[in-house]
């Protein structure tokens, strides 16, 4: 049947009994898949992660300067990576720079959520929190 109307056979459900076939034309086919993927990959969000860094003897005006900035990232929809970085002998105050990242996500509580807790890596001790999603609908 295929063959008389120029067309593919196209096996659609194989693990279905019987198996399910298509007559149809294979290339226009492929060209649609494509094409619904490309549009689908267009609507797709861009997630953008926006870093801060801290030190383990961060004073309470910077701080609050970065704590600012990382509520308006999240407002904007971002995610905010916080890194401690510990230089030198800074390593011994590893428990300051838990505390300060703990503080920092307490602080952002009702616009974000910590998606990762505080881990080090190496010299820095990092922390991922993503936004809520709002109650408006942009």
């Amino acid at each position: 049947m295929a063959e008389e109307r120029e067309l593919d056979l196209v096996e659609i459900a194989p693990n279905a009994n019987p198996p399910v076939c298509k007559i149809i034309d294979y290339q226009r086919f492929l060209y649609e898949q494509k094409k619904k993927e490309k549009e689908k990959k267009a609507k797709t969000a861009k997630v953008v992660v926006k870093e801060l860094r801290f030190g383990p003897n961060t004073d309470e005006h910077d701080y609050n300067f970065k704590l600012k900035h990382a509520q308006n990232f999240l407002e904007d929809g971002n995610k905010v990576k916080a890194t401690v970085f510990f230089r030198g002998r800074t390593i011994i105050f590893k428990d300051r720079g838990r505390e300060l990242l703990k503080k920092f996500a307490e602080d952002l509580a009702e616009l974000g959520k910590v998606e990762k807790e505080p881990t080090m890596e190496g010299r820095r001790m990092t922390m991922i929190i993503a936004p809520k999603k709002s109650k408006k609908s942009k």
